[in-house]
């Protein structure tokens, strides 16, 4: 026969349990709606300055009007001569943002196989990787797994995402692919999808791809750049650079949340789940010891009688 008490001990620990993961449930829930506004709100700056850039190159890059004229940078982010070459690709840098916190579902696990089957596809066709982890939980998840290569870590950044946490890690990026460290600059986050969903992604941060067209480039041709395409790349670079990592910080950020949203629904369903069910074999214990300790006065009672 079960253990009244031992029941009854576990009811409790599950009951506690539950209160953690609605508790978390309801600080994920409210914050996500910040963080989903927040990131559906810059996704069409974003969005139009890609465009934008990407118009621009192919306007102006036959001319090489980016090349080098032997100009000295303060901040490697601002090299943008350096910044847009492109070379044969040796070392690839990835961007890998993840977590501070777990209990999130499988969030950091699926960002960290796709960084992982990356590396391996690197690997096969004789490309170094270089990893650029944001979030304690990429670190941890990273550090120990075999061919992997972790040079900058980022933890801070994703308890307040912001835009000066982005600025750091442009530069730093921008600065290793100005010495040549690195050849190619890649992303792996997650795209926030709804408040049920996320989609792990990955794309090219540098060099940029230009997306030639013939019918638009006939448009482009009658751009004018003020004061020059120089002073303008100048500015437009190291905004690129910088925006599109704050947007992945973003996107990121509003997944974690939702997915620690549904996980903790989830778990705290499972428990009410557990609890019912440990009632349900509380009150059989409960009710057998009733009976047994009947049965047991009566027979006593029956004994007395003989």
């Amino acid at each position: 026969m079960p253990n009244l008490k031992d029941i009854k001990t576990r009811i409790n620990s599950v009951k506690n349990t539950q209160k953690i993961t609605r508790a978390m449930k309801m600080v994920a829930a409210a914050k996500v709606k910040k963080a989903e506004y927040t990131v559906k709100a810059s996704r069409p700056f974003s969005s139009e300055l890609l465009i934008m850039f990407k118009r621009m190159l192919a306007t102006i890059g036959e001319k090489s009007e980016f090349q080098d004229s032997g100009e000295k940078y303060e901040n490697a982010i601002n090299n943008y001569p350096a910044l847009l070459t492109r070379r044969d690709v040796k070392t690839e840098g990835i961007i890998v943002i993840t977590s501070n916190k777990g209990l999130a579902g499988a969030y950091n696990a699926n960002i960290v196989r796709a960084v992982l089957k990356r590396i391996e596809e690197n690997s096969e066709k004789g490309i170094e990787t270089k990893l650029y982890v944001i979030g304690q939980k990429g670190v941890s998840a990273l550090q120990h797994q075999k061919g992997t290569n972790i040079v900058k870590k980022y933890i801070a950044v994703m308890d307040n995402p912001n835009s000066s946490g982005a600025n750091i890690i442009a530069e730093d990026i921008a600065k290793d692919y100005v010495n040549g460290e690195i050849d190619k600059i890649e992303v792996i986050t997650t795209r926030f999808n709804n408040m049920m969903s996320y989609s792990v992604q990955h794309w090219e941060l540098l060099p940029v791809e230009i997306e030639y067209n013939e019918e638009e480039h006939k448009l482009d041709a009658l751009m004018e750049f003020v004061p020059n395409p120089k002073a303008i790349l100048k500015e437009i670079v190291p905004m690129y650079i910088t925006n599109e990592i704050f947007q992945a910080i973003l996107e990121a950020y509003a997944s974690e949340l939702a997915s620690r949203m549904t996980a903790m629904s989830a778990a705290s369903n499972n428990a009410e789940e557990m609890i019912n069910e440990l009632t349900v074999a509380y009150n059989k214990a409960r009710q057998s010891a009733i009976t047994n300790e009947i049965i047991e006065i009566v027979s006593g009672a029956a004994a007395l009688e003989g």
